[in-house]
């Protein structure tokens, strides 16, 4: 059995990489194993003839209060969407800005028709908090809005935000998503959301390419059949002792290249009239990065992790933008059966990252399936060694 090591963690995603960092910050020198060939787990991003495609769309809440205490945001440097929607219905497409953002442009939405009148104080009373906790569709319910605004907006924006169909996810989790969109802006940074997993990593003692086949309280077993000691054990990927309780949400993001924006501006498009686009934005028009000069990156997703049908999702981009999307040259289509862990009702809170003496657990499964609590998770799990080996 090789020397004993400090605590190793198994796992570089962001998790892992943030539980390092915090032991890093207190004189402890951690090791990390990661599987595959680089860090970030679900966060990562490829490089395609020069297009920056995330692995699904993902964005950065600036009001995160975890990635605000851990991440530098100058050097991220991220450009931001606008705070609202562009939402499709009817054959049209409407702006909705944030209410508490930009009341004139919401009076002027209200007018259009995307929002009956009635539902200003409704959307105001949910952004306060949803009360006792229930399902997403019931809070919505019972915030009494009115049935077309929620089948227009809210279900298909909440639907590309929690990845499942039905809204059966906790309004707990509504409560938190709604108050980090409206507390700041969500973003993209210049070099796409696999920046904030090198980030994290950088000075960390990262072992990539090397997998795990069990774990103990204070030793490690790899596939090779090396053992490795440590006076602490953290695992930050689900599968080697536990998985998510409920179960994964699953979503497929398709990307294409465009010879332009087929909206203008940084904002995210909602479909509230069906088909197989659940939303749709373009990451080149936040940051410019995402594309090369003189292109576009569109990214779109739809629910479930099956194959897509482009050529369905081609007859409805054209019923929405025309026939130039002929001219648009598919990218990629990621395919991700395992996006987010599943939060119903009762499902949402911290779990205890204390396995046993000596072994710990961590991610976003054990806290609120976000980036938020994936980097909130590792943090406890850090914390935890300390004060256990204090």
């Amino acid at each position: 059995m090789s020397d004993a090591y400090d605590v190793i963690v198994v796992g570089a995603g962001v998790a892992g990489l943030a539980c390092a960092r915090r032991l890093v910050a207190a004189g402890r020198v951690p090791l990390l194993l990661e599987r595959s060939d680089c860090v970030g787990g679900r966060v990562k991003t490829d490089v395609v003839d020069g297009f920056l495609l995330d692995h699904g769309f993902q964005v950065l809440p600036l009001a995160y209060p975890e990635a605000r205490a851990l991440l530098d945001y100058d050097r991220l440097d991220p450009g931001t969407f606008e705070r609202g929607a562009i939402i499709r219905s009817h054959g049209r497409f409407r702006r909705l800005a944030d209410p508490r953002q930009s009341p004139v442009r919401s009076l002027r939405a209200l007018a259009g028709g995307v929002v009956g009148v009635r539902d200003g104080a409704a959307v105001l009373k949910l952004l306060r908090g949803s009360g006792d906790e229930t399902t997403t569709a019931e809070a919505l319910r019972r915030s009494g809005m009115s049935r077309a605004t929620v089948e227009r907006f809210f279900a298909p924006f909440l639907r590309g935000i929690f990845l499942e169909e039905h809204l059966t996810t906790s309004s707990r989790f509504l409560d938190f998503v709604l108050r980090s969109f409206s507390a700041g802006p969500a973003a993209l940074p210049r070099n796409g959301m696999g920046s904030i997993a090198t980030q994290l990593a950088e000075s960390l003692d990262i072992r990539t390419g090397t997998a795990v086949a069990t774990v103990g309280p204070h030793a490690v077993s790899l596939e090779t059949g090396e053992q490795l000691r440590a006076g602490a054990v953290v695992v930050a990927t689900a599968g080697i002792v536990d998985e998510p309780a409920h179960g994964w949400n699953g979503v497929t993001c398709v990307y294409y290249d465009a010879p332009e924006a087929p909206l203008p501006g940084p904002w995210l498009v909602v479909n509230g009239e069906g088909g197989p686009i659940n939303n749709l934005c373009v990451p080149s028009e936040a940051a410019p990065g995402y594309a090369p000069a003189g292109r576009s990156l569109v990214s779109l997703s739809i629910l479930g992790a099956g194959e897509p049908d482009l050529e369905a999702v081609g007859r409805q981009l054209r019923g929405w933008f025309g026939s130039g999307v002929t001219e648009w040259r598919h990218l990629r289509s990621y395919r991700i059966p395992r996006a987010l862990p599943s939060y119903p009702v009762g499902g949402f809170g911290s779990q205890s990252i204390r396995l046993s003496d000596g072994l710990y657990a961590c991610g976003d499964h054990r806290e609120h399936p976000s980036l938020n609590g994936a980097l909130a998770s590792g943090r406890r799990a850090a914390e935890a060694v300390l004060s256990d080996s204090a």
